[in-house]
């Protein structure tokens, strides 16, 4: 109950909506980046596919557009390949040290 206490209560302007969103403090700067990024995702589609695609095609071409993008910079931003690389390292220069 006391963590419910430290969150802000945020309206935050979704295109065609407002939402209401409870958020910690230091969260706040990172929700407002993601609303901004699908109004600006939304302006792009909208024009484009008003007309001849549905209100929920649209939004989901939005969607579709920002998770492939996250996918994308997850994948640029993997470290695994590096931690695999870092471990083959440590232990052979640990073994090396043993045979001294």
């Amino acid at each position: 109950m006391a963590e419910e206490n430290k969150k802000l209560n945020i309206r935050l302007n979704l295109y065609d909506t407002v939402m209401a969103v409870n958020v910690f403090p230091e969260e706040e700067e990172y929700y407002r980046n993601a609303a901004k990024l699908i109004n600006n995702t939304m302006n792009l589609y909208v024009p484009m596919l008003r007309g001849r695609k549905t209100e929920k095609e649209i939004l989901y071409a939005a969607m579709l557009d920002i998770a492939l993008a996250h996918e994308k910079m997850v994948n640029v931003n993997d470290t695994g390949i590096y931690n695999d690389i870092l471990e083959k390292l440590t232990s052979e220069i640990e073994d090396a040290l043993n045979e001294d």
